[in-house]
């Protein structure tokens, strides 16, 4: 692992270490590693990819995810492969994106995208304490729709033997964003060339009950930031502030 070095880039604000494994490498204006831009774009997500290394072959497996303060948290079946082999502190790299917007250029050079995105960096470990595990089943429901597991069947012992957690201390993390749309050559302004920015965005659709719903069983308020219309990523932002208004 390399030796940190300051971080100097982030004027006053509390960031992750910079070293050789997250420090953005193209593009050092679009590279961010304070925990306020950090933890934004992991919180809006629900769902991640973890990358890690078996007897030399790579993997990366996408699952949900959860963070608190600078602990990710992920879960999966007892079976599987990834969290079989994640409980003796395997280095992992868990990444975050969002395609922002497609970017139309007037030569093929300058097309792109608009983006933001994480990668973190840690120790991988299989939860086995039996509060931790017990917090986790929890947070699993609640940090996506808060208050939520308090009114559900409890978990069965078996539900929960069957399920496993694996958490990871942020060692070092970076994020990388780019903002700017069509950024043209400034001579290529000038040629008759069509060029554009599409946004791209994911929206939450109408919900639809189910249709064996017991009669007078409600919508419960809590789920009010899941509406028609609203962007996916506010939803997920505004759940992780009630759940965890600290931070």
């Amino acid at each position: 692992m390399s030796t940190p070095e300051p971080n100097t880039e982030d004027h006053g604000k509390p960031t992750y270490p910079l070293t050789g494994r997250n420090r953005v490498k193209r593009r050092h204006d679009r590279g961010f590693y304070d925990h306020e831009t950090v933890h934004r774009i992991l919180d809006a997500s629900m769902m991640c990819h973890v990358s890690y290394v078996i007897d030399g072959q790579p993997y990366c497996t996408p699952t949900f995810f959860w963070r608190e303060g600078s602990r990710l948290y992920w879960h999966g079946s007892s079976a599987s492969r990834m969290l079989k082999n994640q409980t003796a502190h395997q280095r992992v790299c868990l990444t975050v994106a969002f395609l922002d917007s497609l970017v139309l250029a007037r030569c093929g050079f300058n097309h792109s995208a608009d983006y933001r995105a994480v990668m973190a960096f840690g120790n991988a470990y299989l939860v086995t304490d039996a509060d931790e595990k017990e917090r986790a089943g929890i947070a699993m429901v609640d940090r996506f729709f808060p208050d939520r597991t308090a009114g559900l069947r409890a978990t069965t012992a078996q539900e929960m033997k069957a399920t496993s957690f694996i958490a990871m201390e942020i060692e070092d993390a970076s994020a990388k964003i780019r903002a700017k749309g069509v950024a043209d050559d400034d001579e290529d302004y000038a040629l008759p060339i069509y060029a554009e920015r599409i946004p791209v965005k994911t929206v939450l659709g109408a919900p639809e009950p189910c249709p064996r719903l017991l009669p007078g069983v409600e919508r419960p308020a809590t789920l009010q930031a899941y509406r028609d219309g609203r962007l996916f990523e506010d939803a997920l932002t505004e759940a992780y502030a009630l759940q965890y208004p600290n931070g």
